[in-house]
């Protein structure tokens, strides 16, 4: 497509999560509130793992870049979503859409890969504890999250590029809450066969590996606990791996639920409730899953907590 076609649309219209105007207001706080929780709980993560030396280790070092992304994810969409529940107008800049659409798919691409390398290190530390810190080493951690992080990056410009290379030349009203790439392409008055066919294919390649990165750690992690003697030991290793497992669970249900749907009758009503979860109610449940029911990080929160002077001048 010729450049100039891309500026006959300059603004977008967000329909939102409902158009009923009795419950724009209430809706706010309650959205307000989540993403309140999620960035007191997401930062919170960051700043224990950066600053506590009890937590300098490859596990935490995952939680601190899973909380990285959650609060990207959610930053990059809360924002904007709660002004236009108080806004008459409900418009986003066609730049601005852009920048939205191409942040959202860095943190998405990257939580599902730091998701199946958590679940890598889970599964190492317990079926392999001798091993451990040979198998995950500092400098493994940092290779593996930097190639996520450039993974990410090349997936969203690739999809950022096939959506933006389309004509946005009659209607711009988008029927969600946020500007994601499927809602988009509904829209331009282009041929949308391949940039469709790529959004699809590369969401079902990213989460197919991941899932099975997944699938096959915790599967393995379920079989060492299972060996457990102690009942007690046993109970406690299943309490801590349900809690992720379903954190996990939820997450990849309802990603795959909105980009492995037919695309022949694909609803972008139900994909709005789909991305409530994995935009905004995922990342602020994640830290209590992960975070506040671990020992370590409650024991760390204390110390920062009783003396967060001396805490901080250890970064």
């Amino acid at each position: 497509m010729a450049p100039g076609n891309l500026t006959k649309v300059t603004e977008f219209i967000l329909l939102g999560i409902t158009d009923i105007p009795e419950l724009q207001v209430p809706i706010f706080f309650v959205f307000l509130v989540i993403y309140g929780l999620t960035v007191v709980g997401n930062l919170g993560t960051i700043i224990l793992t950066s600053v506590d030396s009890r937590l300098q280790t490859p596990m935490y070092f995952f939680l601190q870049h899973l909380a990285i992304t959650n609060l990207g994810n959610s930053t990059t969409i809360a924002p904007k979503m709660l002004l236009n529940f108080l806004a008459k107008k409900k418009t986003i800049s066609y730049y601005f859409s852009a920048a939205q659409l191409g942040g959202f798919l860095v943190f998405m691409v990257a939580e599902v890969f730091i998701l199946a390398a958590m679940a890598y290190d889970s599964y190492v530390a317990i079926c392999y504890p001798l091993l451990y810190m040979v198998v995950v080493s500092w400098q493994i951690c940092l290779l593996l999250v930097s190639l996520i992080y450039l993974y990410s990056l090349t997936i969203a410009v690739t999809i950022f590029s096939c959506v933006f290379s389309m004509s946005y030349c009659s209607s711009n009203v988008i029927n969600h809450f946020y500007c994601d790439n499927i809602p988009l392409l509904a829209l331009s008055c282009s041929d949308i066969y391949i940039p469709e066919t790529a959004v699809f294919r590369f969401s079902g390649i990213n989460l197919f590996f991941s899932m099975i990165i997944v699938l096959i750690s915790y599967f393995n992690i379920v079989l060492a606990i299972l060996r457990i003697q102690s009942s007690e030991g046993r109970q406690k290793a299943f309490s801590t791996c349900a809690s992720h497992m379903m954190a996990v669970t939820v997450f990849y249900e309802t990603l795959l639920f909105k980009y492995l749907q037919p695309r022949t009758n694909h609803s972008l009503d139900p994909d709005k409730m789909a991305s409530v979860f994995y935009t905004l109610v995922i990342p602020m449940l994640n830290p209590l899953l992960y975070s506040l029911r671990n020992k370590d990080v409650k024991d760390a929160l204390k110390r920062f907590l009783n003396n967060p002077c001396q805490s901080l001048k250890l970064m």
